[in-house]
């Protein structure tokens, strides 16, 4: 039995391989077998004239055509189907998102358990405040210290500018009294060769006595004009004098004004150097609690913040200091032309009061020299001295003029410095000003950064659900990022599927779907979403169906076998025994054309169902090759067996 069985299975296998892999050469040995029979009956078979010659000729089954090959057929006529894409599922909720801790610190508020509904914005975890209060107090405090200081800047930018145009009205005064000056000099020198002439000419009188005596004579008038004109001007000078005297006492307490101003700035300066001071360890105990995760980034940005302020503010102080110092500088060059200025109008007092004494002299000598010749020589002498001491005055003059025009030229100076004073100190103020907006800033940042602290202290549930896990133990610790609840909602549900490309087309958004949970439960919804991207490894689409779960009865992770609704088509009901694959890999049947030839028609796969499968590509009527289809290819003439007609 056992030897029976082994030669059966090498009979079929040799069956099998001749049918399969030599199927040309079986269809060649089947023709020529078809010649020898007829021939056998040539030789001594059947005589046509028995009657079997006609039951041939009528078509009798073993009568085939040369090259024909026999075949089962069925004629198909396409029917209308309604279209559902069919595919495999999973629920999935809507939403789910795991709230997780923005800040460190431990749990205070009692733990809700998993299960449990939650609207949204209900509290699921509360942290310790801890010094969250004490920061935002102190915040606050430094937002108002802040806040005070900044009408104080905006005070002294006020009287900064005030100072502003009172320089610029000394500056034009100034420039203005440099032509006077010039004018003077011009003058001065202008007299020197006036002075000359007369001591040449005072000179040259000793030698003639009786003309000098005669010249005295005539001189007399003059002599008393000119002490007239000496008296007259020595109100002008002793009034220049007293001027230039009460000039020196406002430039004394300018330069008393602007020492009095050192200490104040080198005082800013140090309250300034302490802030950094200040600033500089706040920045380092930031920068050391940020690393160790204890403190925000805000908080550190804020230290950073204030550092950056306290240096503008040690900048600005610095100014201040060397503005003040230009403001002595520039009080002492003002001092030290009035004290000029004096010195000119004590010269030009001597000098009238000198030309006073010329103008008594030349009186005296010119009587003198109507009494005596000696008495005109010694008034010819005086003369000489006179022209000398005029001459010197006129040098005097010169000199005294220089002086103004120097002095002049050095009050412009020290108006320009006042400017540049008074520009330096508006811009000081601003700075000052503006940096008391930046602490204000600052402060605000610090005030919105601790209230934001606090408010991560409290975490709240997003939406509306239901707690997949417990919230956070009371007292346990939370560092940032460490989960506090997964929230999760289940209304509407979510049923996700994946559809293969060739049948995505036919799934539209909107769409009506059912499907079929694994308890059996059937529900409605529609399609919501069809993606527009492949998955690289299945290359399928995600379909999502949107479906009513008010019950929450429906779980999420649940199998269901989905149908989509899509248009109808006209398709066949074929077996599936009927498709193969040609010599391209390709799909599709082998069909009759009318004249009993082989036709290869590729087609597309609608649906599978237990009778069979709806296919589509083909003709509304179309014969079928159902049997016999794996053995002949297009073109060949086959004898086909209708199904129909054999039923």
């Amino acid at each position: 039995m056992r030897i029976m069985s082994i030669l059966t299975a090498c009979l079929v296998a040799a069956v099998l391989y001749g049918v399969v892999f030599e199927r040309d050469r079986l269809l060649e040995f089947s023709r020529e077998v078809a010649p020898a029979a007829q021939g056998d009956v040539a030789d001594g078979g059947p005589d046509p004239a028995d009657g079997a010659g006609p039951a041939l000729e009528a078509g009798a089954p073993d009568a085939l055509p040369e090259g024909a090959v026999r075949v089962m057929a069925k004629r198909s006529v396409a029917q209308v189907v309604d279209s559902e894409v069919i595919l495999r599922g999973e629920t999935q909720a809507v939403r789910q998102v795991e709230v997780r801790a923005e800040t460190s610190g431990k749990i205070v508020s009692e733990p809700l358990r998993k299960g449990s509904l939650v609207e949204a914005g209900q509290l699921l975890c509360e942290i310790d405040p801890g010094t969250s209060q004490v920061s935002l107090q102190e915040a606050l405090a430094r937002l108002a210290e802040s806040k005070a200081r900044l009408p104080e800047a905006k005070a002294r930018l006020a009287e900064a500018q005030a100072q502003l145009p009172s320089a610029q009205a000394r500056i034009l005064e100034a420039e203005a009294a440099v032509p006077a000056a010039e004018a003077q000099l011009a003058e001065a020198r202008a007299n020197i060769p006036a002075a000359e002439a007369r001591l040449a000419e005072a000179r040259a009188r000793v030698p003639e006595f009786e003309a000098r005596l005669e010249e005295a004579e005539a001189r007399v008038p003059e002599a008393e004009a000119r002490l007239a004109e000496a008296k007259a001007a020595v109100p002008a000078a002793e009034a220049r004098l007293k001027e230039a005297e009460a000039g020196v006492p406002a430039a004394k307490a300018l330069l008393a004004e602007a020492e009095a101003r050192v200490p104040e700035a080198e005082a800013r300066l140090k309250q300034a150097q302490a802030q950094v001071r200040e600033a500089e360890i706040n920045l380092r105990a930031s920068q050391e609690l940020a690393r160790d995760g204890f403190a925000a980034q805000t908080r550190l940005a804020g230290a950073e913040a204030a550092y950056e302020t306290a240096l503008t503010a040690v900048q600005t102080a610095q100014l201040g200091l060397k503005s003040a110092a230009s403001g002595i500088e520039a009080a002492k060059s003002q001092l030290q032309g009035a004290l000029a200025a004096v010195q000119t109008a004590k010269s030009q007092v001597e000098t009238a009061k000198a030309a006073v004494q010329a103008a008594q002299s030349g009186i005296r000598n010119a009587s003198a020299g109507v009494i005596s010749a000696k008495a005109q020589i010694q008034n010819a002498l005086a003369g000489v001295q006179s022209a000398q001491s005029q001459l010197q005055g006129a040098k005097a003059a010169v000199a005294s003029a220089l002086s103004g025009v120097e002095g002049a030229k050095a009050a412009v100076i020290a108006a320009r410095a006042q400017l540049e004073t008074a520009t330096a100190g508006i811009q000081s103020a601003r700075t000052g000003e503006e940096s008391a907006l930046s602490a204000i800033q600052s402060a605000e940042a610090a005030v919105a950064s601790a209230r934001r602290e606090i408010d991560r202290l409290k975490v709240h549930a997003p939406f509306a659900g239901l707690l997949e896990t417990d919230t956070a133990e009371l007292g346990a610790l939370l560092q940032p990022g460490s989960a506090c609840a997964t929230v999760i909602q289940l209304n509407p549900i979510k049923i996700v599927g994946y559809v293969p490309e060739t049948t995505v087309a036919r799934v539209m958004v909107g769409a009506k779907a059912g499907a079929r949970l694994t308890n059996g439960r059937i529900v409605q919804g529609e399609v919501t979403f069809v993606s527009r991207s492949a998955d690289p490894t299945t290359r399928t689409f995600l379909v999502e169906l949107t479906v009513d779960n008010a019950d929450l009865s429906i779980r999420d992770g649940e199998t269901a076998e989905v149908a989509i609704e899509a248009e109808g088509a006209k398709a066949h009901l074929l077996p599936q025994s009927t498709l193969t694959l040609n010599d391209q890999g390709k799909l599709g049947v082998r069909t009759v054309k009318p004249d009993d030839s082989v036709q290869w028609m590729d087609v597309s796969i609608l649906r599978d169902t237990r009778d069979g499968v709806w296919i589509t590509g083909l003709p509304d009527e179309i014969n079928v090759i159902t049997v016999g289809q794996e053995y002949v290819t297009n073109g060949v003439t086959v004898v086909p067996s209708y199904e129909d007609i054999i039923q």
